[in-house]
């Protein structure tokens, strides 16, 4: 059992190594967990996988036993010391299989998933300066075609400016005439009333001058 999981360890450690360093045996490793995660492989390395967490835990369930009946005892006699480094060694080691099996599934996801970047990255360089001209001068002309279009509205904008601004001076000018229209009439108005007035005064002492002659007459 211990001899199977030391194993077990080391050959992790050894395709973690393997993978982590450019080598032609890298290449290989890729090609057999390519292979391994293809069909049934995720299935039965998901299988084992589960059955190693169970007797981790089932490891790990015998230690808390053993350590509570230690403290219900007060002691611990050989056999059940030897128990408990046997049950700790195997959940150790049981805990490290899963957790570099862990780590190769994480490492070849992520190489695998830098080669798929690299090969898009070249086939975009690879198109790049056959594609790239076209689309280019495509983008320039029709930028040329919205500043020619922009400029075409502005300069409208700018005409109706024009307008609207001659419109609102000749507005502005009517509107000083007729006001000095108006205080002309204003004024023609106020003398107008003046002269009236005077008519006025003149007509009543018109009026009252014969009634003091016909009064003097009478005296």
């Amino acid at each position: 059992m211990f001899q199977l999981l030391f194993m077990v360890i080391f050959s992790e450690m050894a395709v973690i190594m393997v993978l982590s360093f450019k080598t032609p045996l890298r290449k290989l490793t890729l090609m057999v967990l390519d292979r391994v995660k293809r069909g049934r492989g995720p299935l039965m390395v998901k299988t084992v996988a589960a059955t190693i967490a169970v007797v981790m835990i089932s490891s790990v369930y015998s230690m808390m036993t053993i350590q509570k009946r230690w403290i219900d005892d007060g002691s611990a006699n050989p056999t059940e010391q030897i128990l408990m480094v046997k049950h700790l060694l195997e959940a150790t080691l049981m805990g490290g299989v899963l957790f570099l099996a862990f780590m190769i599934d994480k490492l070849h996801h992520y190489i695998r998933e830098l080669r798929i970047r690299r090969k898009s990255m070249e086939a975009i360089k690879k198109q790049g300066p056959e594609d790239g001209k076209p689309s280019g001068s495509d983008k320039v002309k029709a930028l040329e075609g919205e500043v020619t279009t922009l400029q075409a509205k502005l300069k409208q904008l700018e005409s109706d400016l024009e307008t609207k601004t001659k419109e609102m001076d000749a507005a502005e000018a009517n509107a000083v005439a007729l006001r000095k229209q108006s205080e002309g009439f204003l004024l023609e108005y106020d003398r107008l009333l003046e002269e009236n007035q005077n008519l006025r005064n003149q007509l009543e002492s018109l009026e009252q001058s014969p009634s003091r002659l016909g009064n003097k007459k009478n005296t």
